[in-house]
């Protein structure tokens, strides 16, 4: 038996048994629209593959030249500061962890760098994140960090900064806005570079990125 009498044989059998014969065009109605399901589906698989498969410090933020997310931390010393409190002033928003190498590394010059800046305005804020309390305060007090910290509970503050490693650093303008975002160790040339442009609001086009730890 040749093809063409095969399916007509079939065709018969199916009439007889009284299931529908498919058509071509249905048939390829059906492809077509089975296509247009799974391709947008297939798509964002992909995506969610290509995000898992780089790493993370390659991922832009999408905070900078935006506000700066608000927030209210408890101090080590009972007191309480609300981000809000500081409009008018440039905060240098720093979160650390006492078990952070990078963080131990340039403790002394963020100190240094508070004392300098802080008569033109400009307010250091360091946020402890997945720590210990004592090891955070005996940090504080092993490099004689004076300028604010608290310890950020639940780690609700880094979420809405979308922190992933530390030390991870926001610099925010007068007006409350990100000016610039670096994970990483920093240095003093690079602080005193990023104060000055929030100082002038001025929003850099890129972060930048460091030696850091990646939060767990």
């Amino acid at each position: 038996m040749t093809a063409p009498d095969a399916e007509r044989a079939n065709a018969v059998d199916r009439a007889e048994a009284g299931a529908p014969t498919p058509t071509r065009p249905a048939f390829r109605r059906r492809w077509i629209i089975a296509v247009a399901i799974l391709a947008p589906a297939g798509a964002v698989l992909a995506l969610l593959a290509y995000g898992f498969t780089i790493e993370p410090r390659y991922i832009p933020s999408p905070l900078v030249a935006k506000p700066a997310p608000p927030f209210t931390l408890t101090l080590f010393d009972g007191s309480v500061l609300r981000l809000e409190q500081l409009r008018g002033k440039v905060v240098f928003l720093y979160f650390w962890a006492s078990w952070c190498v990078p963080c131990r590394e340039e403790a002394r010059d963020l100190e240094a760098a508070w004392r300098k800046y802080q008569p033109q305005d400009v307010v250091f804020v360091g946020v402890n994140i997945q720590d210990k309390e004592p090891n955070a305060r005996a940090f504080l007090e092993e490099f004689g960090i004076t300028y604010p910290n608290g310890v950020d509970h639940g780690s609700r503050i880094a979420i809405d900064y979308g922190v992933y490693g530390i030390p991870e650093t926001f610099f925010i303008d007068r007006e409350g806005r990100i000016t610039y975002k670096h994970i990483g160790a920093l240095g003093l040339r690079l602080i005193a570079a990023k104060v000055d442009e929030a100082i002038r609001g001025v929003a850099s086009a890129s972060e930048g990125r460091g030696e850091f730890r990646p939060v767990q």
